[in-house]
C-alpha cells in the first residue's frame, strides 16, 4: 500500500486552487474537463480539490461540507518551509485566517496553523 493522494472537498474548485497557488505557491498538474476536479503539483503525494457536488455524488448518504463557520474537521494539511514569517504572512494576503501564531513546539519544530478559505485546517511547519 502507498499512501497516494489527499482530496479536499470544496464550495468552489477554481478558487481553492487560486489560493493554494497564491498562499503556497503550488501549481496545477492536473484538471478535468469539468473543471470540478483539480490536482496539484506537491512532489510525491498529490493534493486534490473536488467539488462538493461531486463528493456528494460520491457519497450519497453525504457529508460534513467544510466551512469556516464551522470549527476545522479534525485533519489538517502541513506544509514545510524555512521561512515561516514569510510563509505565514503571503497565506494571510492570500485570505488565510490565523488560528495560532508560529510557536516553537516542544519537539523543537516551529507551527503555525491557518484556515483556508473553506475553513480547512493548515499548518506551516519548520522542517524536523
Amino acid at each position: 500500500m502507498k499512501f497516494s493522494y489527499t482530496i479536499l472537498y470544496v464550495k468552489d474548485v477554481a478558487q481553492s486552487v487560486a489560493f493554494y497557488e497564491k498562499a503556497f505557491g503550488l501549481k496545477q498538474q492536473f484538471i478535468h474537463q469539468s473543471k470540478q476536479y483539480v490536482e496539484m503539483e506537491t512532489g510525491g503525494t498529490t493534493l486534490a480539490f473536488a467539488s462538493n457536488e461531486l463528493a456528494k455524488s460520491n457519497l450519497p448518504q453525504g457529508f460534513q461540507e467544510n466551512s469556516l463557520s464551522n470549527l476545522p474537521a479534525g485533519i489538517e494539511v502541513g506544509f514545510l518551509t524555512d521561512d515561516i514569517a514569510a510563509a505565514l504572512s503571503r497565506a494571510i494576503e492570500a485570505g488565510a485566517v490565523v488560528v495560532v501564531d508560529a510557536k516553537v513546539k516542544p519537539w523543537g519544530q516551529t507551527v503555525a496553523y491557518v484556515r483556508d478559505l473553506d475553513g480547512i485546517l493548515i499548518e506551516i511547519g519548520s522542517p524536523m
